[in-house]
């Protein structure tokens, strides 16, 4: 008997996976851009009222305020566009979008990274996506628990799947909510995670099988 899920199921997983994204791209919306637009339009309305009465220093200080809330919005939809869909995941494959996040990441933050990714290449796009999104949630999961001192990718194949391997150094995941979004990313590879968490670190091994390599 095949232990491969049923095509019913498969599609349950994928549309419960992607409600969840919607969820959570509604909830940072909401409690980011939106609420820094909103604070905007507030400062905004204060140095027009401001320049109205001839007080044109207080409006320039708030105009200089209101300016530099835009640009870290501005920022924020830029990561939130980034994160969705890497333009150089798309044009330059797995390996650099991979490697491209952990300098990016790395030296804000001074960590050392390993990244041994190359074995993802023969992944579809769409699994390629989804893997790269599972590594940018375990490192940002890892940097909001130390940040961590290192972090590591290493992918190889495994019969005629891949293994998956992630770790850091940072205290381990208390919140479970965490993983459960890893192991929702992971159901859409239709891989195993399983998750080793310790107060020195924690290792991810997901283990994709033949039909999610063979995309």
């Amino acid at each position: 008997m095949s232990d491969e899920p049923s095509p019913r199921a498969l599609t349950e997983q994928v549309l419960g996976a992607e409600q969840d994204e919607r969820r959570r791209i509604a909830l940072f919306l909401h409690d980011g851009p939106v609420q820094s637009l909103a604070g905007v339009a507030l400062m905004l309305d204060a140095a027009l009222d401001f320049m109205r009465r001839g007080s044109t220093e207080q409006a320039g200080e708030v105009l200089e305020k209101a300016m530099f809330r835009t640009r870290l919005t501005i920022g924020e939809l830029r990561d939130l566009s980034f994160n969705l869909e890497p333009v150089v995941l798309r044009d330059h494959g797995f390996a650099t979008a991979v490697n491209a996040l952990a300098q990016d990441r790395g030296i804000e933050h001074g960590i050392s990274f390993e990244i041994d990714v190359a074995a993802a290449e023969s992944l579809g796009e769409r699994s390629q996506a989804a893997l790269y999104q599972i590594v940018r949630e375990a490192f940002e999961g890892a940097i909001r628990r130390g940040p961590p001192k290192t972090f590591a990718v290493h992918i190889a194949t495994a019969g005629d799947g891949l293994e998956v391997t992630i770790s850091d150094d940072a205290p381990g995941e208390r919140r479970k909510r965490s993983i459960e979004v890893l192991e929702e990313r992971a159901r859409t590879l239709h891989a195993a995670l399983s998750v080793d968490q310790a107060d020195h670190g924690t290792t991810m091994r997901l283990l994709l099988p033949t039909y999610a390599v063979s995309e």
